[in-house]
């Protein structure tokens, strides 16, 4: 008869490889998705561009917020504010 230890550390490998394929089948799908998406995109010839140096919506954003930092520091600048 199996030993009681033998057949729990047996269960617990079996259980580990299947959450390791279930895991492995997930990140292979959301892989496959994002590279449709890409494709997708690069198929349809629509590039999103927000500003004029034709930078991605994403670069876009963090642009402005740069530049709204800026216009604040110098606004307290020009009102005599220490920052």
């Amino acid at each position: 008869m199996m030993e009681p230890t033998l057949v729990i550390a047996a269960a617990c490998l079996v259980g580990l490889v299947v959450v390791a394929f279930a895991l492995l089948r997930g990140w292979q799908g959301w892989l496959e998705l994002k590279q449709q998406e890409l494709e997708r995109r690069q198929n349809s010839g629509h590039h999103q561009t927000e500003i004029e140096g034709g930078a991605s919506v994403g670069a876009a954003r963090i642009e402005l917020a740069d530049m709204k930092e800026r216009i604040k520091k110098l606004e307290a600048i020009a009102s005599g504010v220490e920052l």
